[in-house]
């Protein structure tokens, strides 16, 4: 019997998704389960996975198609319906002999052709075409589903060229949504037979990426189908692009198009020539831990040599290649710094922003975080920096004034019932905000876990969509590089963004215990709150702060310390 594939909810707010890549091709077998297309929305690229085991008999929605949330995409023959599909090639010869002789033992062969002969044609065909974690013929690798709110991707680097042999789990691509860039594994292993989606096409969650299959089978079924013309004449062109410039196939450490861009930063950062390694990774792909490992080897092996040069003079080479990379060029932007920079854009046209800064003596707190730092890794496993501090008491502030916690929804203010807390990450990529979940909850060991956990995988590109979506309010520490502060944009629809700027040593009036007044060496912060004046005035936008101000210098947390 036939069954219809449905283009699936990916999200609450996502009502549409585009194809992207179709992973299998009309005729083909397919297993439950088994990545079926690609599909792309405005939050996640996924796989849409098949649902039956079956032959895939009819394509009904094209790559770049976008199409609404429950309609058809293509149209499955379960097993008793495949066999006619599958059975005339291999019984082609049988199928007539059976049906002129009468015999009484040939009767009952003849009478049932269709039955008898679709039986085991599936038993036949399937476990050979398509066994667990092996490519058949052609095996479609499809947009995965990156996210519940994600419904497209585009892809942003090729990892492997047309021909090159892909292992299990082996990263195959890169894909860059507006929440995240990840990389995309191979569920199969075999032969790269085409590339669908090309560099910066963008296609929904489920469509059709590539395909990979055994290598013979390239001129084979590719053009049987009737799906694949509209698919094989793209496909010409990524093999000469992918090829071209770079070297055969081969799991070289350089070969560029084997590095992931968050490796190459870390390799140009701290001087490793990617030449040099052979990757730890599946097929000898260089990993992170590699260039982290080298750079450490690195490290010591200076510290172990006599001071013959400078810490300054170490580090200008690292400097020199950056620069040298970039001066004098034109790069395109990547997708992630499109959406990026359409949002700060965006960000600025939809609402009335301004900034109010207010200064902050947080020296109770570096006291105590001097004295409890050792103790507190220790116990937490992750370093005491002064945001956990500043979490808290933002938490505790935005409490007492939910209109600095709120959202704005067409005509209407949302006022948020939990503190979903952003912290902007810088990445190799760009600035990345994920997102704590009831922050409020948390006392400074959790905030501390959460941020050091998040931060990690943002870097990393193991962070999801989801986890990228749904805050009330952001935390952007832009004293990290130094900057005193800043006038940081509002995270739309949130009404509201605190910049923490550089803590520093400087001389101030301070009152003392009898009233007057006396010069001392505190330890000052400035606070930037940008706000949207359509919601926030300024009177409450300061209240806020002040609030914030006074929690902060009272610097009561010793219990979150266990002092």
């Amino acid at each position: 019997m036939s069954y219809s594939v449905v283009m699936p909810a990916l999200g609450e707010s996502v009502t549409e998704g585009t194809v992207t890549r179709w992973l299998k091709n009309e005729g083909d077998a397919i297993a439950v389960d088994e990545p079926l297309l690609e599909v792309s929305t405005d939050k996640v690229d996924t796989e849409i996975p098949s649902p039956v085991a079956g032959v895939l008999k009819k394509i009904v929605v094209a790559i770049d198609q976008t199409v609404g949330v429950g309609v058809e995409l293509a149209i499955i023959e379960d097993g008793s319906a495949a066999a006619p599909v599958a059975a005339p090639a291999p019984v082609a010869a049988p199928a007539p002999v059976a049906a002129p002789a009468p015999v009484a033992a040939p009767a009952p062969v003849a009478a049932p052709v269709t039955a008898p002969v679709t039986a085991p044609a599936p038993v036949a065909i399937r476990p050979a075409v398509v066994p667990p974690h092996t490519a058949g013929p052609e095996t479609p690798i499809t947009m995965p589903a990156l996210g519940e709110s994600v419904t497209e991707g585009t892809v942003t680097r090729w990892l492997k060229n047309v021909g090159d042999t892909v292992a299990i789990d082996e990263a195959l691509l890169e894909v860059s949504t507006d929440k995240v860039d990840t990389e995309i594994p191979s569920p199969v292993a075999g032969t790269l037979l085409s590339i669908v989606v090309q560099v910066d096409q963008t296609v929904p969650v489920g469509a059709t990426l590539a395909t990979i299959g055994i290598a013979g089978a390239v001129p084979g079924p590719t053009p049987v189908a009737p799906p694949v013309a509209p698919v094989a004449a793209p496909v010409a062109p990524p093999v000469v692009a992918s090829v071209v410039p770079s070297s055969p196939a081969t799991a070289s450490a350089s070969d560029d198009s084997y590095v992931t861009p968050l490796v190459r930063k870390l390799a140009q950062e701290n001087g490793v020539d990617l030449g040099s390694l052979t990757g730890s990774g599946v097929g000898g792909r260089i990993r992170k831990q590699d260039i982290l490992e080298e750079a450490e080897r690195r490290r010591v092996a200076a510290a172990t040599q006599a001071p013959t040069t400078s810490s300054a003079t170490q580090s200008a080479p690292v400097a020199a290649v950056v620069d040298g990379e970039l001066r004098g060029t034109i790069v395109p932007m990547t997708r992630l710094r499109k959406v990026i920079a359409s949002r700060m854009v965006e960000s600025l046209q939809t609402s009335a922003q301004l900034t109010t800064v207010i200064e902050v003596d947080v020296t109770k707190i570096a006291r105590l975080r001097d004295k409890s730092k050792a103790a507190f890794e220790k116990r937490e496993g992750v370093k005491l920096s002064f945001m956990p501090f500043f979490a808290v008491a933002v938490c505790e502030a935005l409490r007492a004034h939910p209109v600095i916690n709120s959202s704005v929804d067409g005509d209407n203010i949302v006022y948020h019932a939990t503190e979903n807390l952003g912290i902007a990450v810088d990445t190799p990529r760009g600035l990345l905000v994920p997102v704590i979940r009831d922050a409020g909850q948390l006392n400074i060991g959790g905030i501390a876990r959460s941020v050091a956990d998040l931060a990690d995988r943002t870097r990393d590109n193991k962070v999801s969509p989801d986890e990228l979506g749904g805050g009330t309010f952001t935390l952007t520490n832009t004293g990290s590089r130094g900057a005193l502060f800043d006038t940081p944009i509002i995270n739309q629809p949130q009404v509201a963004i605190l910049g923490t700027g550089a803590v520093v040593k400087r001389p101030v009036v301070v009152k003392d215990e009898d009233g007057g007044e006396t010069i001392a060496i505190r330890s000052m912060i400035y606070l930037a709150l940008s706000y949207d004046h359509r919601i926030v005035d300024g009177a409450e936008a300061a209240r806020f702060l002040v609030t914030l101000k006074t929690r902060l210098e009272d610097g009561r947390f010793e219990s979150d310390l266990g002092l």
